[in-house]
């Protein structure tokens, strides 16, 4: 699992984050990993919550939260793209003037978020059926809030499904909303910002916040695999 994380190119996924807030990855699963980890939507039993989106207004569909032990794959990629995010992580962080405060492994990150009660796995797997769509929202669930997050297709696009596009939102300062559309490939992951991105200002650097969401699904079928790298209170 480390070599497909480690083949990518981070420099280039680093400068994309700095210009528009999410960056596409590259492969991280094959196509039978892709179905290994969709199927595990069916046993209620790997998880510990599911969400009903149009019950709370999110939207239209459902996401299932991982429960613990998290599934092999899961665990695996999410361990290996934690330290190709750290240094990206520090650098924003520096620019807006805050503490980077995460530390050099996923395991002690986690465990600060336990001491601070937050527990919960926030790892999720998301199905869309024709009509189903997300809102624009962030995932933050505590205090403690890692500053990007990992969303990987699980779908064959325009086969499996059509519409269900990724969608983010910038809030620019002092200038109209900017909007982007990013279309998920099969084992392909997307990185992106949860809660904002650093922007360039006449005074250094300025916050840009950002939401995400996802476009209504016109036909098929949608899963996706979301990676968060703090649990939730």
């Amino acid at each position: 699992m480390s070599n497909s994380v480690d083949r990518q190119d981070w420099a280039a996924v680093a400068a994309e984050l700095d210009r528009a807030g999410c960056a596409p990855v590259g492969r991280l699963l094959d196509a039978a990993q892709c179905g290994e980890v969709s199927a595990l939507y069916d046993d209620p039993s790997r998880f510990r919550s599911t969400i009903d989106m149009e019950r709370y207004r999110f939207g239209r569909g459902q996401y299932r939260y991982f429960a613990r032990p998290l599934p092999a794959l899961v665990d695996e990629l999410r361990h290996a793209l934690y330290p190709r995010l750290l240094p990206i992580a520090r650098e924003w962080a520096e620019r807006l003037g805050r503490d980077p405060l995460w530390p050099d492994t996923l395991d002690e990150w986690l465990d600060r978020c336990h001491r601070a009660g937050q527990s919960r796995p926030t790892p999720i797997l998301l199905r869309y059926g024709t009509g189903d769509w997300n809102a624009l929202h962030r995932d933050l669930y505590g205090d403690l809030v890692f500053p990007l997050q990992v969303v990987i297709g699980l779908d064959v696009p325009g086969v499996d499904f059509s519409g269900g596009e990724f969608l983010m939102l910038e809030q620019r300062p002092r200038a109209q909303s900017r909007g982007l559309v990013r279309v998920l490939e099969q084992g392909h992951g997307l990185v992106f910002t949860t809660r904002e991105r650093p922007v360039r200002s006449a005074r250094g650097w300025s916050r840009a916040p950002m939401r995400h969401g996802v476009s209504e699904v016109a036909s098929g079928r949608r899963h996706t695999l979301g990676l968060l790298f703090h649990d939730a209170a």
